[in-house]
């Protein structure tokens, strides 16, 4: 059907790699979901403790996709770019900001730094020192469509890999994140295939 690269789906079931279930989950709660399966990565990264959910997620996500498609970290030359996308912008976040102005009018300077969806793409972009051109969209729907016809945009300027990401997280985990290259672009099943993958 397609080559896509590589992929991470991530929901209340658990975690899937490729649509293997690479993690499961006892539980619909997304803070604990998240908490355990980057535990289950042994990862060593402290600041993922500091994030909100979105870049928790995005984080995670990414992390997998690297152990799955190692060519994803490639010089400073080749940087992937990142399109993410969701239904929710950072409202997740965005709530937990209004609700601190609660307490003595001081509201919390931690949670003000992840009121914007892009900095999910900011936390991933520092962890992994990639430089890449990044695209965080909102959309009613999941959108197949968005990831080819930017990465098609984006390959016009030079980028040559992608990490795509769809990721809401406020009332269930609803996570995908996959990788392209540029010889994917003009297939003509691409948009189908990342709906596909959505879709299972």
């Amino acid at each position: 059907m397609n080559r896509i690269t590589a992929s991470c789906r991530i929901t209340n079931r658990g975690v899937f790699v490729d649509g293997q279930l690479l993690k499961p989950f006892s539980g619909d709660d997304p803070v604990e979901n998240l908490g355990a399966a980057y535990k289950g990565l042994a990862l060593d990264y402290p600041k993922f403790y500091k994030m909100d959910l979105l870049a928790k997620a995005a984080f995670l996500g990414v992390e997998i996709l690297k152990s799955n498609c190692p060519d994803l970290a490639g010089d400073a030359d080749d940087d992937p770019a990142m399109l993410f996308a969701n239904s929710e912008s950072s409202s997740d976040t965005d709530l937990k900001f209004e609700e601190s102005y609660g307490n003595n009018g001081l509201p919390s300077p931690s949670l003000f730094v992840y009121t914007l969806p892009n900095i999910a793409m900011g936390e991933v972009a520092i962890r992994n020192k990639w430089y890449g051109s990044q695209m965080f969209a909102v959309f009613p729907n999941f959108a197949p469509a968005y990831y080819a016809d930017q990465a098609r945009l984006l390959s016009d300027e030079g980028a040559k890999k992608w990490i795509c990401g769809w990721i809401d997280v406020r009332e269930k985990l609803d996570v995908l994140l996959f990788a392209l290259d540029d010889a994917m672009l003009h297939e003509p099943e691409l948009v189908t295939g990342i709906q596909h993958l959505y879709d299972n």
